[in-house]
């Protein structure tokens, strides 16, 4: 039995569920642990695209069991939607396949419309949030004021604790925000409708992993965005609501940490983040325009363009220490094809000192410079390179420097968008 779970190293983005979807194949569980319909996985299978956005991505193989644990904050309505989209294009999803937690909290309608309120009055001072509720989902998780997937299935208490919560809401909504108060009858007839559609998926997502486990299934975990937006360790305030990192593995699905047995380090061969922050290595010329055009970086859940820079390993670095990842799985290598050359950052320069991690306050890390290093391009077409010695001797340079500055080797690299265009030494499982 192995449970592994799949870390994004930058600010997400980094090809996720292609890389959980390869991953799969060895599992027979995949678990998805903490964040919302804020983040999104594109999966390109047998020349079909999918856009996922809550349910796991191990949902495309028959036979695997698709979890959505405690630590994700779900939106009814958008997993509804999800479902009725993936079965009509034949992906058999049943509450055998999928179980969603009773555990994890539901974004109401409230939650969207204080996110899309703050976000406005923001106005210089904006987060870059996706207006999908998810922040104030997760503070009202902490203030004691959420409600639960499982709450759905018993509408007294629903209704009670809505009652409760809109008494908060509407005096924000109304007084600071200048909107309209909600009433809890419509919020009611929509849970009611959530109920209906969602009950039979609803389960104790906990119990199922812990069997897993117990009987020797492997196990896989899926986290959504990266480490540079997890809400302590990361480029704090720019960073989304939940812990992305293999910390989080535990606290979200209930396993035990000392039964994670294996990190893997998602890394994009360049570098993007959505939303604002600060950015090292950060291009805003014409390379920068190339990046993102070929790489098709545009947010699979907003279609906001990414920023799009060079490979930061500094970045990276710090993800790898922080999730003690044993490996990295490389995307979107074939992006760089055709560059005349290639930049990395393997360090920074701070007020003109020589730095190898990312500086704690934010101020610091908005003003670094990046100590950038730079390789010969490769114009060879790699989408066919099955091994590591089939990439031209530039790519396999610029892999073997990236993982002598983050000290973990590069097991698996993407050369193209499909499921087979990949170099994959072996089962991780």
């Amino acid at each position: 039995m192995t449970t592994l779970a799949v870390i994004g190293t930058q600010w997400g983005d980094e090809g996720k569920g292609k890389i959980v979807d390869l991953l799969t194949e060895g599992a027979q569980m995949v678990v998805r642990f903490q964040g919302g319909n804020n983040a999104g996985h594109t999966l390109v299978v047998g020349g079909e695209t999918y856009a996922l956005h809550l349910v796991p991505s191990g949902i495309l193989h028959p036979g695997k069991t698709s979890l959505v644990a405690s630590g994700v904050v779900v939106d009814p309505g958008v997993m509804i939607g999800e479902i009725r989209a993936l079965r009509a294009r034949g992906v058999g999803i049943t509450p055998d396949n999928l179980k969603i937690s009773e555990k994890a909290h539901v974004i109401l309608p409230y939650h969207k419309l204080l996110d899309e309120a703050r976000e406005g009055r923001a106005a210089g001072a904006r987060i870059g949030t996706t207006g999908r509720g998810i922040g104030p989902a997760y503070e009202d998780k902490a203030s004691r004021l959420g409600l639960r997937m499982g709450d759905l299935l018993d509408q007294p208490l629903f209704e009670a604790r809505v009652a409760r919560a809109l008494e908060e809401k509407n005096c924000l909504l109304a007084n600071l925000y200048g909107l309209k108060p909600l009433a809890v009858a419509p919020i009611l007839e929509m849970a009611g409708a959530w109920a209906d559609q969602l009950g039979p998926f609803i389960a104790d997502t906990f119990r199922i992993v812990k069997r897993a486990a117990d009987v020797g299934l492997n196990i896989l975990f899926e986290g959504a965005q990266g480490v540079q937006l997890d809400i302590d360790h990361g480029t704090y305030p720019f960073v989304t609501s939940s812990n992305p990192t293999a910390g989080a593995v535990s606290v979200g699905s209930g396993l035990p940490p000392n039964r994670l047995d294996k990190v893997i380090g998602l890394v994009k061969a360049y570098t993007s983040r959505v939303g604002e922050g600060p950015f090292p290595t950060e291009l805003v010329d014409g390379t920068g325009q190339r990046l993102r055009e070929v790489g098709n970086e545009y947010g699979t859940t907003t279609g906001r363009p990414r920023r799009c820079g060079w490979l930061d390993a500094v970045v990276v670095k710090a993800a790898v220490d922080l999730c003690g990842m044993a490996s990295l799985a490389v995307t979107k290598l074939d992006v760089l094809c055709g560059l005349p050359e290639i930049r990395m950052a393997t360090a920074y320069l701070l007020d003109g000192q020589r730095i190898d991690h990312v500086p704690g306050p934010l101020s610091d890390f908005a003003r670094v410079e990046p100590v950038l290093e730079t390789f010969e391009g490769f114009s060879e077409d790699i989408s066919g390179a099955r091994t590591m010695a089939g990439l031209p001797r530039q790519a396999r340079i610029f892999l073997d420097r990236l993982s002598e500055v983050v000290g973990a080797p590069a097991g698996l690299v993407s050369v193209g968008p499909e499921r087979g265009q990949t170099i994959f030494p072996g089962s991780f499982f």
